[in-house]
């Protein structure tokens, strides 16, 4: 769904907008819907960048689901054991999420992808991560890939 910005979230924007200053970002991603794009649309008036839209970064349909909490059943939609009516699998997201990002990655680093939650965790998944964790909206998060694996660090 395509649920706009509340008081509170453009609060958040500001702030991570804040966060991002100086940090080299020469390219902002975002998906189209929303509350991602005028997030990535504030940190851009902020960084004096413009911002590219990439339809593949739009949240996950859900199907029957959609708009609903994420209850017991979310855990077995990541773990492929079940997918809502009318819903995208966790895996066809994870191959879409992996493709837009390769895609920003091609562009100027250091490049900024601002997406959604379900987006975050299928590249968790990706990177080999613990999967079903709770990101705090509008938290920028540095993924920086290691001999070990990838560095998640918080912009604080």
């Amino acid at each position: 769904m395509d649920i706009p910005l509340n008081a509170v979230g453009l609060a958040q924007a500001r702030s991570a907008a804040a966060l991002l200053r100086n940090r080299g970002i020469a390219t902002i991603v975002a998906s189209s819907l929303s509350r991602a794009r005028v997030t990535a649309e504030i940190v851009g008036e902020t960084l004096a960048l413009p911002v590219r839209i990439d339809a593949g970064l739009r949240e996950v349909a859900f199907g029957v689901q959609e708009g609903q909490q994420m209850t017991n059943w979310f855990a077995d939609w990541i773990a492929g054991r079940l997918t809502p009516e009318g819903a995208e699998t966790f895996a066809a997201l994870r191959t879409r999420a992996v493709a837009a990002v390769d895609h920003a990655l091609a562009l100027p680093p250091v490049v900024l992808v601002v997406a959604h939650g379900a987006m975050f965790r299928s590249l968790r998944s990706a990177m080999e991560l613990e999967i079903n964790v709770r990101t705090q909206n509008a938290m920028p998060l540095f993924c920086e890939p290691t001999a070990s694996g990838w560095k998640l660090t918080p912009a604080v």
